[in-house]
């Protein structure tokens, strides 16, 4: 059955924006851990003490908790007409608001001022960890402890680049340059 209720597409996409930027801040926590790990190993116990992990992850979960309210309940508040038919494998905010027969100019600012915050703040604060891991790990004298640095990161870098890489693809790009299939297709590999 392809079908999804009113409710349904609603609780769909609250979730899918909280667990997304929930996983955002995720990974900007986990890179920080790889920085203090690789770049400060005699301070990584001081530091990363589990109290502060916790506080790193509650800071993470908690963080999807606006954007996944005020995006959903903002969308929804608008009038609907027509089929209703998300041209989608989910209910994703950009095939939602297809649907919507109103003017969406400033919920299209807010959300992508949203998305920019949300999303390139722990990516950058990703990419500032990575700059100072891999400068840390190429002044190591030792082949083998650049490697195991280096291991420490790989599995790290490799959801970070699938996960920012095919959401980039998927919300950062000219509205027309690639078909809904192709759309459907990037979202389902980053979702």
């Amino acid at each position: 059955n392809k079908t999804i209720s009113f409710p349904g597409c609603v609780m769909q996409m609250y979730f899918f924006f909280f667990f997304g930027s929930s996983e955002c801040f995720l990974l900007a926590s986990m890179a920080y851990d790889r920085y203090i790990a690789i770049c400060s190993p005699l301070h990584y116990t001081v530091i990363m003490k589990k109290r502060f992990c916790i506080h790193l992850a509650l800071f993470s979960w908690c963080s999807g908790v606006p954007v996944g309210t005020v995006q959903t309940t903002w969308l929804f508040s608008f009038p609907f007409c027509g089929p209703n038919k998300v041209n989608h494998f989910f209910c994703d905010g950009p095939p939602v608001l297809k649907l919507v027969c109103a003017d969406t100019y400033l919920f299209e600012l807010y959300a992508l001022t949203g998305t920019i915050v949300i999303v390139l703040s722990p990516f950058i604060l990703i990419l500032v960890s990575y700059v100072h891991i891999i400068t840390t790990i190429l002044r190591m004298p030792s082949a083998e402890g650049r490697h195991k640095a280096f291991s420490t990161c790989s599995s790290h870098l490799v959801v970070v680049t699938l996960f920012y890489g095919t959401a980039g693809l998927t919300y950062f790009r000219p509205k027309s340059s690639y078909s809904p299939n192709t759309q459907k297709l990037l979202s389902l590999s980053y979702t």
